[in-house]
């Protein structure tokens, strides 16, 4: 995020806040995991093709007996995603979670592009972890946006957080913030425990536990 806490600006072209260095920082934990989840207004709006860049990484993973790429995972309720995003035409499996009625109408949109599954009548966060833990899924990188991880954060449901501050301002009041307002039911003013603060040549990358796990 920006130093006044947005993820992108206002323009139609995506923000990049990172470096070179730390983009590779970025590729180096998704090839640490499972599955990489995203919000379907990010995926419409930055059109990613989340992969995993490193080809030696991905050596790495396939020598260890996984696939080459994480899962891929959306998760929305409105159920508009068009089947020319990336997301869908790069990388392995794909997955969308979204809530019951909806099924039907993302598979005749995205045919065989992905697989699909309803958790409910809305989206409980609780019952999409659980749907991706049945899917094998124990590291789950969550990628954004800012509502997804407001909603994270604020049913406290977030082991680790990894924030990377760009030195830059954006300043735009209609700019997406990485955190919004939310209930967090008095956990507001609970302190994290800080795991790391690095130096990524000029971008500080801060790890923090929201909350001691047993």
């Amino acid at each position: 995020m920006s130093v006044d806490g947005y993820l992108d600006d206002t323009s139609p072209d995506r923000l990049l806040l990172s470096n070179s260095d730390d983009f590779d920082r970025v590729d180096e934990v998704r090839a640490s995991c499972d599955a990489i989840l995203i919000g379907a207004t990010t995926l419409r709006k930055d059109n990613p093709r989340l992969l995993v860049n490193s080809a030696a990484r991905r050596a790495q993973r396939a020598s260890a007996g996984r696939p080459e790429y994480p899962l891929k995972v959306t998760v929305t309720a409105s159920g508009d995603l068009s089947s020319g995003l990336k997301f869908w035409h790069h990388g392995g499996e794909k997955l969308v979670v979204t809530v019951d009625g909806a099924v039907e109408k993302f598979r005749a949109t995205l045919g065989d592009l992905a697989d699909v599954v309803a958790v409910g009548p809305e989206l409980d966060w609780g019952l999409v972890l659980d749907e991706l833990g049945r899917r094998g899924v124990r590291r789950l990188m969550v990628e954004g946006g800012g509502t997804i991880h407001t909603q994270l954060m604020a049913a406290d449901l977030a082991d680790e957080l990894h924030l990377a501050v760009a030195p830059l301002l954006v300043g735009q009041a209609g700019a997406p913030k990485f955190l919004g307002s939310a209930d967090y039911s008095g956990g507001s003013t609970a302190r994290m425990r800080l795991l790391e603060a690095r130096a990524i040549g000029d971008v500080v990358l801060l790890r923090y536990a929201p909350k001691e796990r047993s």
